[in-house]
């Protein structure tokens, strides 16, 4: 009888049953999640009363920004959001190496996002433009700066589930549990984004 919870089974193909209740990772998850998109939408609040009071002074800030770089950003984020839930099929299947394969995908493709965002604020900077600028900016790199803490902290519960998964099974036990949570995260740091972007980029940009 083969061991399904060892990497020499890598990508055998099983439906693992889980009952009983649900560990406390993923309901932990749901509420920080919850709580913490109520904390973003506060901000985009905020920021649509404060441009209503000096539209033009938004507009024109937003028109400074870089479309392209923002739009690649947001390919960027749904790629590596699709390859982790890829991921968390695999390892419903208890498929280890595909599993880990999705994780390292992911990854490697949300680090260009990144790449990308850093490269947006050396451009600024070397311009003069700070949080300090103008209202607008300061909005641009609050809610930016405190959506990139979260983003490298998915990428770091990501490859935290890439190494576990090279010791514990995936199908079964609590790191099955930790990798829905984790996806759920990343997820989140997604959808932020996609309202991040039209939010900053889009409005006024015409």
């Amino acid at each position: 009888m083969t061991s399904l919870g060892s990497p020499a089974s890598a990508d055998a193909t099983v439906e693992a049953p889980r009952q009983g209740a649900r560990p406390v990772s993923v309901p932990g998850i749901l509420f920080f999640i919850i709580a913490d998109i109520a904390i973003f939408g506060a901000f985009f609040v905020a920021f649509m009363i404060e441009r209503r009071g000096q539209l033009e002074l938004f507009d024109v800030s937003s028109r400074s920004l870089n479309i392209g770089l923002g739009l690649l950003n947001t390919l960027i984020l749904m790629t590596s959001g699709m390859f982790v839930a890829f991921a968390v099929n695999a390892a419903r299947r208890a498929q280890v190496g595909q599993a880990r394969r999705w994780l390292l995908l992911a990854m490697l493709v949300g680090a260009g996002f990144g790449v990308t965002k850093l490269t947006e604020y050396f451009d600024k900077f070397s311009h003069g433009i700070s949080m300090l600028t103008n209202d607008f900016f300061m909005f641009y790199f609050v809610l930016t700066g405190a959506h990139f803490i979260h983003f490298v902290a998915g990428m770091i519960i990501l490859a935290t589930l890439w190494f576990r998964a090279a010791r514990e099974p995936v199908h079964d036990g609590p790191l099955f549990e930790w990798i829905e949570a984790g996806a759920l995260y990343w997820h989140m740091v997604d959808l932020l984004w996609i309202v991040i972007f039209p939010m900053l980029y889009l409005v006024g940009a015409q």
